[in-house]
């Protein structure tokens, strides 16, 4: 299936910024069968986890985890990018290869030991995903694991999570 996958990511070098390959998921979302496939397959693994929310992670970790959520029956927490939530929020801030960011989100999104799967459409630094986890651990939350559709090894990405659970379904 990963090849599959891979067939349809679209290759952008140098977005958004020189020295950088941007890996474009807008043709896989494009195809309604690898598109389902990959709904599928992210199902498929966690049906049947204890799993009390996911966490997505803004923009394109909503359109995956949103269908899971649906499918799960279960709560969707949305972790944004600074200044786009209204209520009361925690904010943690981290590097890109490229950048300095920050993302909050809202302080009653977790309870007191929720079991937490947090996805994201891509990890490469892991600093998205590393603030992500800090968040919803200091609101009294397990993160169970760490579901991506892409990973970039040679990012080391996976250096910056304490030994987390990682699921990735293609790899670079």
């Amino acid at each position: 299936m990963s090849d599959g996958i891979k067939k349809v990511i679209r290759n952008i070098a140098d977005f958004p910024i020189k020295g950088v390959l941007y890996r474009d998921i807008t043709p896989l979302l494009l195809s309604p069968d690898i598109f389902s496939e990959v709904c599928d397959k992210i199902y498929d693994r966690y049906s049947g986890w204890e799993i009390d929310k996911i966490a997505a992670i803004e923009s394109r970790g909503f359109i995956f985890a949103s269908v899971l959520a649906y499918k799960l029956k279960i709560g969707l927490i949305l972790i944004r990018k600074e200044g786009k939530l209204p209520s009361k929020k925690i904010n943690k801030s981290y590097s890109l290869e490229y950048a300095k960011e920050s993302l909050e989100m809202h302080v009653d999104s977790i309870k007191e030991g929720d079991r937490v799967l947090i996805i994201d459409d891509l990890l490469a630094t892991g600093g998205t995903v590393e603030a992500s986890c800090k968040m919803i651990e200091e609101l009294g939350g397990k993160v169970e694991e760490l579901c991506f559709l892409i990973e970039l090894t040679g990012l080391n990405g996976r250096k910056r999570l304490d030994g987390k659970s990682v699921f990735s379904l293609v790899s670079y």
